[in-house]
């Protein structure tokens, strides 16, 4: 069946999101019958999205979703940066953080099992998106915060997410403190948070950076000037030791204890962290495939 009216393509363009001439082809592959195309669509997006499953997507989306006394933020994943832009993507890793939020999902795992608004399951509708956009289209990861007190959420451009649980304080102390995050990413928290072993070290290459003479004082002294570098360091490397960027004539730690307040968690989420890119000569190629190399 060849004689597949405009219309008929544009509504199942519409109801689906696929391109023009997929839909086309799904109508004339199944006689005009748009429930049966629309199925047909879904097919074909699995088997794509099974093709692409094994490139590597390191650009994407973090999209944090927020309620009373809980918070999310997921990562979502694509190709290229150019299609982070794209409505259909944003759309769905919008629609993937309220479900995380609404649904309870305590990982990603259960997110991709959990119903998609538009139909069928989480995972169900990336592989269906992999139809329309082209590109191997993940849910990477979730993380959820639950708090009594406030809860404070910033997303800087769709390429960092931060989290902030608060004992005590304000909304607008715990999302300072979450851009705060987002801006110096901090390893630690406090100071007891930092490991024995990260402190031995520090204090193993202070030693080894004093000249002969500040080696050559009385123990107690050099304890002392070690130990104050060691601090220095572990303030560098903690939230609450850090200048705090919206006041840095004090630290995140005057901040809190200003308002009473005390950190209760925190998570941080940056795009594509912990996946090795394929760096590609795209110059080279371009003459590859055009057969000048």
């Amino acid at each position: 069946m060849s004689n597949i009216s405009a219309q008929l393509v544009k509504e199942l363009r519409e109801r689906s999101g696929a391109g023009m001439m997929e839909c086309k082809k799904a109508l004339v592959e199944n006689n005009g019958d748009i429930e049966a195309a629309m199925e047909w669509l879904r097919k074909s997006g699995l088997a794509k999205a099974d093709k692409k499953a094994g490139r590597v997507a390191a650009e994407g989306r973090i999209v944090a979703a927020q309620a009373a006394g809980k918070a999310v933020l997921v990562e979502v994943n694509c190709e290229t940066d150019f299609v982070t832009k794209n409505p259909d993507f944003v759309k769905f890793s919008d629609a993937v953080a309220d479900v995380a939020l609404k649904s309870g999902a305590a990982d990603v795992n259960a997110l991709k099992a959990a119903a998609y608004p538009a139909g069928g399951t989480i995972e169900e509708a990336a592989k269906a998106l992999v139809a329309t956009i082209g590109e191997n289209i993940q849910v990477r990861r979730l993380a959820r915060v639950e708090n009594d007190g406030v809860i404070g959420s910033y997303v800087h451009g769709g390429r960092i997410g931060v989290l902030v649980a608060l004992k005590g304080g304000s909304e607008e102390l715990a999302k300072g403190v979450a851009m705060h995050v987002a801006a110096m990413s901090p390893q630690y928290v406090k100071a007891e948070d930092v490991p024995a072993e990260f402190l031995a070290k520090e204090k193993e290459i202070a030693l080894a950076a004093m000249s002969d003479k500040e080696k050559n004082k009385p123990a107690d002294i050099l304890e002392k000037i070690v130990s104050g570098k060691v601090n220095k360091i572990v303030s560098e490397v903690t939230l609450v030791g850090q200048p705090y960027v919206l006041d840095t004539n004090v630290t995140v730690g005057d901040a809190l204890k200003k308002e009473g307040a005390d950190v209760a968690a925190v998570v941080r989420l940056a795009v594509g962290e912990g996946i090795e890119k394929v760096e590609e000569d795209f110059a080279a190629e371009v003459m590859k495939q055009a057969g000048l190399a």
